[in-house]
């Protein structure tokens, strides 16, 4: 089994600028992509940004040039630079973790429990 820890959500002024944090522990083999998603009141989950084990990334439309991910390879940690925070921005944010772990022939989907995120003045 995995486990995702999130943290660094809060309230933000519009323009103002957050870090979201999130490690993954347990017998955990390999991870192959790591991410971020989220999901405001009435809407779906969406994509915000991925990460892959080589470190290729890709942001939906909305953030690019205002959100940066990356991750620690070594400590299982993946993290979200949010700058330039708008209020459309304010959701649930949650991490996303493509796990091979031992015992398990092929790669699962994790999901941490969800930080919220608001950005108002």
């Amino acid at each position: 089994q995995v486990q995702l820890v999130e943290s660094g959500g809060g309230l933000v002024q519009p323009g103002g600028s957050l870090r979201l944090s999130c490690a993954a522990s347990g017998s955990i083999l390999m991870i192959y992509t790591s991410g971020w998603y989220r999901q405001a009141p009435g809407k779906q989950r969406e994509l915000v940004a991925v990460i892959t084990i080589g470190g290729s990334t890709n942001y939906a439309d909305s953030v690019k040039g205002r959100f940066t991910i990356s991750r620690d390879n070594a400590k299982n940690w993946v993290y979200l630079q949010m700058n330039s925070l708008k209020p459309e921005d304010t959701a649930v944010y949650y991490c996303n973790f493509n796990v091979r772990t031992a015992g398990v022939p092929r790669a699962v989907d994790y999901w941490g429990q969800g930080t919220q995120v608001t950005v108002s003045s």
